[in-house]
């Protein structure tokens, strides 16, 4: 397939419960496409679901996300089986399921200009007091995040870790209640063009919401992002990026119709 849809998952194309109740969508018919022990955890909208599988015929649909394997294999996209999957913010490409063992090593490799995870972690453990922290945790031995108190968490956090995190080769996002700290050479972008040029691909569109999202939308050949998200909350803004007009699961929708109308 000439055209690779590189489609980051939490706020962009899918949605929590707690992202419905934030942004509105719930009373429109959805169809869940995460389960959670369980429970239906994510979801699109019910016109959303159907034209992406629709669409995930005619392109090469990639998830791309920082969530771990793991955590994506609780994800049911709907249409053909994912052929390809990028992962952990890109330190992970996954090839019918399976990591590609070149490309994680490849990956670490080029880490080695950052500060060191452990580093890292003992920092973001010594700072997120109990008070208005869940958890902590690393993932895939790449990066770590923390899953907050939003409401608790003290003004200015934030912006302090931004520039903390810039001097070690780092960077930060806060999406929803987790904040990440993520090394600047760990990259969705990456793992995507490796990708395309594996299959061929001579078009990539992009979409996300997050700041670790900059650089898989700045490289791709057009892109969308969700009016809600912390890229459009910053002021990021680039020629070839659209904002959807609408947010929470109607963006989901909006960006799903865009990625159709663009590959026709």
């Amino acid at each position: 397939m000439s055209v690779l849809v590189a489609a980051d998952l939490d706020q962009t194309l899918i949605y929590s419960r707690r992202a419905m109740a934030r942004w509105g969508g719930g009373e429109c018919a959805v169809a869940a496409v995460e389960t959670y022990q369980r429970v239906d955890s994510a979801f699109m909208t019910a016109s959303a679901a159907a034209s992406l599988a629709v669409l995930a015929e005619r392109a090469l649909v990639v998830p791309t996300t920082t969530r771990t394997p793991e955590q994506l294999a609780r994800v049911r996209l709907p249409g053909p089986p994912v052929r390809y999957a990028v992962a952990a913010n890109g330190g992970i490409v996954l090839v019918d399921g399976v990591p590609d063992a070149g490309w994680t090593n490849s990956v670490r490799a080029g880490l080695n200009g950052s500060a060191p995870l452990a580093d890292v972690h003992d920092h973001a453990e010594a700072i997120c007091a109990p008070q208005w922290t869940k958890l902590l945790r690393t993932a895939c031995d790449l990066f770590c995040y923390a899953v907050l108190e939003r409401d608790r968490v003290p003004a200015g956090l934030v912006a302090a870790e931004t520039a903390w995190a810039a001097e070690r080769g780092w960077r930060v996002s806060l999406q929803g209640r987790k904040l990440y700290w993520v090394p600047q050479a760990l990259t969705k972008s990456a793992a995507i063009a490796e990708i395309a040029r594996r299959t061929g691909s001579a078009t990539v569109l992009a979409a996300g919401d997050s700041l670790l999202d900059t650089d898989l939308l700045a490289a791709a050949d057009r892109g969308i992002t969700p009016r809600h998200g912390e890229l459009v909350a910053s002021g990021w803004q680039a020629p070839h990026v659209e904002v959807t007009d609408g947010c929470g699961l109607a963006a989901g929708e909006e960006i799903v119709d865009w990625f159709a109308a663009n590959v026709r």
